[in-house]
């Protein structure tokens, strides 16, 4: 399993409509607001590195409502 989290930011007054769609992704396993640089935050699970490269790069980027992201890989230590 591959995990990452992914900040967003959102255009103005856009966050409910980023959030709304997505809680609808089966990748997305929570979502959160937040305070501070970014809206939202989002955690996704993959089976694989080739399904989430594909995903944030086709799917993520086509979210309406989504100015900025910014995805921290999850790894063991």
């Amino acid at each position: 399993m591959e995990t990452a989290f992914v900040l967003i930011k959102a255009h103005p007054l856009k966050e409910k409509v980023v959030y709304s769609n997505l809680i609808k992704m089966k990748e997305v396993v929570e979502t959160h607001s937040v305070y501070g640089e970014y809206d939202l935050v989002a955690r996704l699970d993959f089976e694989d590195y080739k399904k989430m490269t594909r995903f944030l790069i086709e799917e993520m980027r086509l979210v309406p409502g989504v100015l900025k992201t910014e995805t921290l890989i999850s790894v063991e230590v």
